[in-house]
């Protein structure tokens, strides 16, 4: 995951989520219907699960959500866009759990 953020981010260190589209850049798959990939770091997830008081399952389910909606194309490039996009995972999260 270090390598990947670091060639696709220019960031040092490993992301706990990336996402990669398919409607940017080069289009090698036809289906429409294919928003892209999603990465997940699951070390960065254990430990991030950790912190955050959630299970290792349920955590990998947030970045999953998270990675999503990048894919849908919501950022959290400023403090408004995180606002929104922390609001959007939490709700679609708690949904699971209802």
């Amino acid at each position: 995951m270090t390598e990947l953020n670091h060639t696709y981010r220019g960031k040092n260190g490993p992301t706990n989520v990336l996402s990669f589209s398919q409607s940017e850049g080069l289009k090698i798959i036809s289906d429409r219907n294919m928003l892209g990939d999603v990465v997940i770091c699951s070390d960065r997830a254990r430990s991030d699960a950790e912190d955050l008081g959630y299970t290792d399952d349920e955590m990998i389910l947030y970045l999953l959500i998270h990675g999503l909606l990048h894919l849908h194309g919501l950022h959290h490039d400023s403090p408004l866009d995180a606002e929104q996009m922390t609001g959007e995972v939490n709700d679609i999260f708690h949904k699971f759990f209802d």
